[in-house]
């Protein structure tokens, strides 16, 4: 890949910004891009030097399907148009970077933008002096209660999981139950090692029938052994005709769920009309929208009840804290995307827009390994069901490259097979 942009390297015009001309400037240098893979997934971090001493902002560009796009974007296209700019103008930057492809948007796209923005956000803090909520309203709240994700292979499995989380502190939990002979979204019981490549290679298909006959006798059995105490949830991965995700929504009333998610694909997000005159099921929806802008219609119409936003996707925390303003007027709850795709940095990211805003609903939890923290020192806390607030200045996470390079990320072409899917009919089925 080609050497990462310097001030020295640009054009004059790109490297001075006449417009500019206050005393509280901070020059950006250099933006560089950091790869690892602690946890097996790829990991993109952006690091932006700048012309003070030792300040370094870090930001996550993580997405696991197009690393190396994400990564090409950065390095060619929107890193070297921030050198040399004032690091603490962040929405004109935001700006700029959102129009200058003239086609724009897309993940990304975004998900570049997303990593400059949010090392733009760190820099801001630690010339603050503030972690970052304090420089978006400040705190609502002093804890961060996240859900975890219960699964296994038959009822009794799930149900001990479950008891397992409540045992530590946690008020939330997702279920969901493998099915014998399919592949089903986020359910791995005690599978073999044979059928757990199958899995992996997708070779198993995705049964629609066999998951709707499964999913509501599963809360049954939860809610008969387990009560009401544990607010449940659910994520169908957007995999089901939209009839049937329809029924499967009122099929699950009696269980109260505090959200199903992902019940309807993004390409017939129009049926959520239906949806709310259907049933009073709880939807979360979003994590797969590459734009902001899509979520206008279902917030303003109050047509879901969870903005289930995954903030690389939309662009980074300026626009994710905009969205948390909208959600916040008219009644919709956020419940942003924290799987283990993420870097610690996008983490702590969510958690300052969670500490602040009043639209709060819940956060996704992940547990880091002792391999994780060495490569983030500073990352997000979680503690008997909540995460810390980060304290320190900017987002609150670092990196430490040196055990970042120890983990190289895998081959892009065999990490992320979501992609083969396919029904039993041999057709290719949603991710």
């Amino acid at each position: 890949m080609p050497a990462s942009p310097s001030v020295e390297s640009l054009p004059r015009a790109l490297a001075h910004a006449p417009w500019d001309t206050g005393d509280q400037s901070v020059r950006v240098t250099r933006v560089s891009v950091v790869t690892t893979a602690p946890a097996g997934a790829p990991l993109i971090l952006v690091k932006v030097e700048t012309d003070q001493p030792g300040l370094i902002g870090w930001g996550c560009a993580s997405s696991p399907q197009r690393p190396l796009a994400i990564i090409n974007v950065i390095e060619n296209y929107l890193g070297p148009m921030l050198i040399g700019r004032n690091a603490l103008d962040i929405e004109d930057f935001h700006h700029l970077m959102e129009l200058s492809p003239y086609w724009r948007g897309g993940a990304i796209e975004n998900n570049a933008l997303a990593g400059l923005d949010i090392a733009l956000w760190d820099i801001k803090g630690k010339v603050a002096g503030l972690p970052v909520h304090q420089l978006i309203g400040g705190r609502t709240r002093t804890r961060i209660p996240v859900y975890g994700h219960a699964h296994g292979s038959s009822h009794a499995e799930v149900i001990d999981s479950i008891r397992d989380f409540v045992e530590r502190g946690y008020t939330h939990v997702r279920a969901q139950v493998a099915i014998a002979d399919a592949d089903t979204y986020g359910a791995h019981g005690g599978e073999d090692e044979s059928a757990l490549a199958a899995i992996r290679a997708r070779s198993v298909p995705w049964l629609s029938r066999a998951y709707l006959r499964a999913v509501p006798p599963l809360f049954d059995a939860i809610r008969s052994e387990l009560g009401f105490d544990v607010e449940l949830l659910h994520d169908v991965h957007e995999r089901l005709a939209v009839v049937d995700a329809i029924q499967l929504a009122k099929d699950l009333e009696p269980h109260r769920l505090f959200f199903l998610e992902d019940a309807i694909a993004p390409e017939d997000l129009s049926w959520y009309r239906e949806m709310r005159q259907a049933t009073s099921t709880p939807q979360a929806v979003g994590e797969t929208f590459a734009d902001a802008a899509t979520f206008l219609p279902l917030v303003t119409d109050r047509l879901i009840d969870f903005a289930r936003v995954r903030m690389g996707a939309i662009g980074g925390l300026t626009p994710m804290v905009k969205l948390a303003h909208l959600c916040e007027f008219h009644g919709v709850r956020l419940a942003i995307h924290g799987p283990g795709d993420i870097s610690p940095i996008g983490h702590a990211a969510s958690i300052h827009v969670d500490a602040s805003s009043r639209a709060f609903g819940i956060q996704e939890s992940v547990e880091y390994s002792d391999a994780v923290r060495e490569v983030f020192p500073g990352a997000p806390v979680l503690d008997r069901g909540d995460f810390d607030i980060p304290t320190a200045p900017g987002i609150g996470v670092e990196v430490d490259e040196a055990e970042a390079a120890r983990h190289p990320i895998p081959d892009t072409l065999t990490y992320e097979t979501w992609s083969l899917l396919r029904h039993g009919d041999g057709s290719p089925a949603r991710p």
